[in-house]
């Protein structure tokens, strides 16, 4: 792994946790070795795990859109800042140029950007790990969830284990490094639809 893209929030969250654990996951990309690649804004978790990279001499890829680049949120000094034309093309080209993915505790746009790129997984489009960093318990409800999506049969167990789940920035890098993917299709042993 090269680069990894962190999804995160343009908002801070409730109190300075969710910050501080922006600023511990961009130092321990950049002690490891890894870039980052994320949303190129300035504001939010999303500015604070930047500059966190950049201030650990790390090297930083913004992808953001023209229209959120207009409203003046895009970081101005990161190592590069692709700006694109929508968001489509901003998750594409985030997949183009990232080795692995972590959200971190954010809100709809965080859940939306790994749930895509896991979907890309499960449909065999890349073969590239996908994890949550699971700060304070942040995720344990939607994990609950993807567990009772799969008993009831709409996600197979090897596609719900794909998503790798640490409540340390530690350990949601371990897992990243250490994953193999899945040999499971999400289209085998499917039924045939009746008439």
């Amino acid at each position: 792994m090269k680069n990894i893209c962190v999804f995160c929030g343009s908002s801070t969250g409730v109190g300075n946790n969710y910050m501080n654990i922006a600023h511990e996951l961009g130092k321990a990309l950049t002690e490891c070795g890894y870039g980052l690649v994320y949303g190129g804004a300035s504001v939010g978790t999303m500015g604070a795990i930047a500059d966190s990279v950049l201030a650990y001499g790390g090297n930083v890829t913004g992808v953001i859109p023209q229209a959120i680049s207009d409203l003046e949120v895009a970081h101005g000094g990161l190592t590069r800042l692709e700006v694109v034309d929508d968001m489509h093309q901003r998750k594409a080209r985030m997949m183009q140029l990232a080795d692995a993915f972590i959200a971190m505790p954010g809100g709809l746009g965080t859940l939306e950007e790994i749930f895509e790129v896991l979907t890309w997984s499960q449909l065999g489009f890349h073969s590239k790990p996908c994890g949550l960093l699971n700060a304070d318990g942040f995720y344990n409800k939607l994990d609950a969830f993807l567990q009772h999506a799969d008993t009831q049969g709409f996600i197979k167990s090897a596609h719900r284990e794909s998503l790798l789940i640490s409540d340390s920035v530690t350990g949601i890098i371990d897992k990243l490094i250490r994953w193999q993917p899945s040999a499971v299709s999400k289209l085998s042993s499917q039924q045939a639809p009746t008439s």
